[in-house]
């Protein structure tokens, strides 16, 4: 389906289709839409074409948003909706303003997901710490994709509001949401909840709150369950660890080892393609910062 959509951009036409293909997605029934955002969403992040995928994907997300207002309560088209938004607001979106209300739309969507998944958690954002702790604590593997969703969207929040302090007091929240993910299943998304928390560990300086030494850690579990297969593992290990602690030596092997990889693995060749361009332009800049 991405080259037919890639020439009929290129071609002009692409409005008249969209129109059209909408037509047909919205009176279709709930299961087949869940299942069209499903594949939507692997044709995406198994495409080794940033540009296409950059091109291509703000209609996908108009068209996500139409498939939603249809059917507003299905938590799992409001869950991959929120992952998506996320995705692309992270890759592509470089403007501050635009990236904020991406990432604000994905969290509505997330917390969203969460509150049909699991009455207990409507409201999550406005509950005392005391509260979210306790809803956190009390949530099972079947709250799992959900809960993920929620964190993965509500870091996204984080990092595009670094100057907002009430924003960064909101990481603790993330913190607990990836810790309860690594109770339910470390393996889930191969570690990827390991990469969030080292993430959040080292994106501050320690007089700020950052924490590179258990970042280390976090950095090193997600690597060893990714077996390679997510290479931004190794690019936020070298980009917020190695440089924080100016460890040249760490840094410039880990970036070598992105290089060194096939991108293309199910499920994370997109991810993949990016934390290679990311990996070069640190290596480039190294001389630079070290």
């Amino acid at each position: 389906m991405v080259l037919p959509i890639r020439k009929l951009l290129i071609s002009g036409k692409f409005f008249s289709f969209f129109i059209g293909f909408m037509a047909v997605i919205l009176s279709s029934g709930c299961s087949v839409k869940s299942d069209m955002m499903a594949n939507l969403s692997d044709t995406i992040v198994n495409n080794d074409d940033l540009s296409m995928v950059e091109a291509g994907a703000p209609a996908y997300l108009l068209m996500i948003d139409s498939l939603i207002s249809e059917d507003p309560n299905s938590e799992k088209m409001l869950s991959t909706a929120a992952q998506l938004y996320t995705a692309y607001a992270d890759v592509f979106v470089t403007d501050t303003q635009r990236s904020r209300k991406m990432v604000h739309k994905a969290l509505n969507y997330a917390s969203k997901a969460m509150c049909i998944s699991n009455d207990d958690a409507c409201g999550l954002k406005d509950k005392s710490f005391e509260q979210f702790q306790t809803i956190i604590a009390s949530m099972d593997k079947d709250d799992l994709p959900y809960l993920f969703s929620l964190g993965n969207a509500w870091a996204s929040w984080i990092m595009a509001n670094t100057n907002d302090f009430n924003a960064l007091a909101d990481i603790s929240r993330i913190e607990a949401i990836m810790l309860k993910v690594t109770q339910l299943d470390e393996s889930y998304k191969d570690g990827a909840a390991f990469l969030y928390l080292g993430t959040l560990a080292t994106f501050l300086p320690p007089a700020l709150g950052g924490k590179p030494e258990q970042g280390k850690r976090y950095f090193e579990k997600a690597i060893a369950l990714s077996e390679d297969k997510n290479l931004m593992a190794k690019v936020m290990f070298a980009k917020l660890y190695a440089k924080m602690t100016f460890d040249r030596k760490l840094h410039d092997k880990l970036l070598t080892e992105v290089m060194n990889t096939n991108p293309v693995v199910p499920g994370y060749t997109l991810v993949n393609t990016y934390a290679q361009k990311q990996a070069k332009q640190l290596l480039d800049d190294a001389d630079d910062y070290f």
